[in-house]
């Protein structure tokens, strides 16, 4: 996940390089970064579900290292564009292949730690590739200026993500030590291998909280990568220092919510944590609308970021049970395919954030990119918090 982060605070940089708008930056985040890369996922997480999970898990592992590497040197846009799809596509396959390993690991009980346990190391290293952009920067300046005959000719962001596809390789060797279980599965979910039939008796309720998941999913994903671009354009700071606060703000927020999601569900009465779970969603949507609302009306960085800071602790609070949710419903034959498939129609989601935000930038806002994030926001999680309480409280009626 570090590579994202990195992306985020790199967009400025790109965006100069390659002379493009912000809607096409957008569309960078949006439909390469997630969208083509959860699409093409699919298969590969159906290999998870036939054969081991560890080969596939390694495998996904060095194409990341290779793919972004390689993808960093594109000479033209639409090439780099490519190879972030690319890249994104390991990405998203690692995650399905993962969440469907974990209710093997672990009893029934600790099912939900071992979720937030996972989220939690996903937001540790988002927040890396923030906190580690500058100082990656300027590691990347100083390779170049010390080998100008070779390294010299590459821009600077280049190097950096070159950099950081390395950090993959330490990664790889551990991986080598991950335990492959053998798959738990009673007889009655052992029988039930059709995904589109489980998915018709499960319609309306897995529509809910897709819908839910997506309205969240606008909001920030839309708003995170594209955040850098839009404080450079309005206020004057040293990039590396907000790589540094944001850094901090997405690992603290991360784990302060998944924190608070697991006691929260410890609080939820026995036997209605499915119905509650949503519930909570809906609160994490509510409560991250009033700081998007205020965003465009800020004077300074310091206080976009504290409303940042409360967006994001929102929203970690509203997705950190959808895993635990998917499983809920879910029969263990079909959860990578299961979590693929929702990846896919998530992603959908997360491409139109950053994609409309930059085209209401640039269209109708007059690239007033803070005000075309919250008029695209809103909208987004008032739906977002709709969906999640018509969600529980169908659930809370069928139980």
């Amino acid at each position: 996940m570090t590579d994202r982060g990195l992306l985020a605070l790199l967009s400025p940089a790109i965006q100069a390089s390659f002379g493009v708008g912000d809607a096409v930056i957008g569309a960078l985040h949006g439909i390469a970064g997630i969208l083509v890369a959860s699409l093409l996922a699919i298969p590969l997480a159906r290999l998870a579900d036939q054969y081991s999970r560890k080969a596939v898990l390694l495998f996904f592992i060095a194409a990341w290292v290779a793919l972004t590497a390689l993808g960093a040197l594109a000479p033209w846009f639409p090439l780099f564009f490519a190879g972030r799809a690319a890249a994104g596509v390991t990405e998203f396959a690692l995650i399905p292949v993962i969440y469907s390993m974990l209710p093997d690991l672990v009893r029934p009980g600790r099912r939900v730690a071992a979720n937030l346990s996972f989220a939690a190391l996903m937001s540790v290293g988002a927040a890396s590739g923030y906190a580690l952009g500058g100082w990656l920067v300027d590691q990347a300046a100083q390779l170049g200026a010390a080998f100008p005959g070779t390294l010299g000719g590459f821009e600077t962001w280049r190097l950096a993500m070159v950099m950081i596809a390395g950090l993959g390789l330490p990664l790889l060797l551990l991986g080598f030590a991950t335990v492959d279980p053998p798959r738990r599965a009673i007889a009655a979910e052992a029988a039930t291998g059709s995904l589109p039939a489980f998915l018709r008796a499960q319609g309306r309720t897995i529509g809910l909280l897709v819908l839910a998941a997506g309205g969240v999913a606008i909001a920030v994903q839309g708003l995170m990568p594209l955040l850098a671009l839009a404080l450079t354009r309005r206020f004057s700071f040293d990039l590396g220092m907000l790589g540094e606060w944001l850094g901090v703000i997405v690992l603290a927020t991360n784990l302060a919510s998944l924190g608070m999601a697991g006691l929260m569900d410890r609080l939820l009465p026995a036997g209605r944590q499915e119905a509650g779970r949503p519930l909570v969603m809906a609160l994490g949507a509510l409560l991250a609308l009033p700081c998007v609302l205020l965003l465009p009306w800020l004077g300074s960085v310091q206080a976009v970021l504290v409303l940042v800071t409360g967006f994001l602790l929102a929203t970690c609070l509203a997705n950190a049970f959808i895993p635990t949710m998917v499983q809920d419903l879910v029969p263990p034959p079909l959860r990578a395919r299961a979590f693929a498939s929702y990846s896919v129609i998530i992603a959908a989601f997360c491409a139109i954030g950053p994609v409309l935000m930059g085209a209401v930038s640039d269209q109708v806002m007059g690239r007033d990119l803070l005000g075309a994030i919250t008029w695209v926001a809103v909208p987004s999680l008032a739906v977002a918090a709709l969906a999640a309480s018509f969600a529980g409280w169908r659930i809370l009626s069928v139980r």
